[in-house]
């Protein structure tokens, strides 16, 4: 009984063994993270056409890791947990500060085929506000984070002579809620993406100034996970990827893209403030 209890378990060892050594190897695994600009099913939606044709390519497999805010994300990526990601403009500057290893790849082109946008002050056309000097004047931001927010409207102020801190700000997280809430009458001010303002321009919103243009969004490598023979060659297959291909990517990532670089995002390095950016409104 005992001897066939043992002669049982030596042909389960060796089965195993077998079927370790036959087996195919595990696929490496990345982990993407994409800005939390929308719910987990519009972002799955988006982006799994792009990562299914990169881990064909690639022989890999990517993960998406969904994360709560902006900071979230860079947190997590500064702490080595994500591979690639999908970033703005002040996000990238942002971690770049905690993680030199962070390297741009591509730039998306905006849906005018360009690799740059920019960001605007917006009021309504009845109010006639004049920037400079400005004071006491309710204005709607999206996020801390965020390139069009806090960093934009500063400086646009600045430029123009006035100060922000000597108004109301307020976070209101997403571009058409800023834009909504300007529409309305509910603030004087709001601070957006100009593709996404000219929207509104039948609401009577119009822009009062214009940054210079940033970089558009980018795909984000760890530098010190993911090798730069490995980001070239993603780099390759996106900016080369067909048009055919390319059209069941989401819709902010489908317009071609082009190679990034991190003086890319000077512009942007020039328009922040001296101060650091608040993460709470002041009022």
């Amino acid at each position: 009984m005992i001897k066939n209890c043992f002669e049982r378990l030596r042909r389960w060892a060796l089965a195993v063994a077998l079927w370790c050594v036959l087996s195919p190897l595990k696929a490496e695994t990345l982990t993407f993270a994409p800005l939390p600009m929308e719910n987990r099913e519009a972002v799955i939606a988006a982006w799994k056409p792009l990562l299914d044709y990169l881990e064909q390519r690639l022989k890999i497999e990517f993960r998406i890791a969904h994360t709560d805010s902006y900071a979230d994300l860079l947190e997590r990526m500064a702490r080595g947990e994500i591979d690639l990601a999908y970033l703005g403009p002040l996000p990238y500057v942002e971690l770049k500060k905690r993680l030199p290893e962070a390297t741009p790849i591509v730039h998306f082109n905006e849906k005018d085929g360009q690799a740059k946008y920019t960001c605007a002050l917006f009021a309504s056309s009845d109010a006639k506000i004049a920037l400079k000097g400005l004071i006491g004047k309710k204005i709607a931001l999206t996020q801390p984070l965020s390139t069009c927010g806090y960093l934009a409207a500063s400086g646009l102020l600045r430029q123009a002579g006035a100060d922000i801190e000597k108004n109301r700000y307020r976070y209101l997280g997403k571009h058409d809620a800023v834009l909504e809430a300007v529409a309305a009458g509910a603030f004087d001010l709001g601070a957006a993406k100009t593709a996404i303002g000219r929207k509104y321009a039948s609401l009577g919103v119009v822009a009062l100034a214009e940054t210079p243009p940033f970089p558009s969004f980018a795909l984000v490598a760890h530098g010190a996970r993911l090798s730069g023979a490995r980001q070239t060659l993603i780099r390759r297959l996106i900016v080369e990827a067909p048009p055919d291909e390319r059209a069941r990517w989401g819709e902010a990532i489908r317009y071609g893209a082009v190679a990034a670089h991190d003086g890319d995002y000077d512009a942007l390095r020039a328009l922040r403030p001296s101060r650091p950016i608040p993460e709470k409104d002041n009022f």
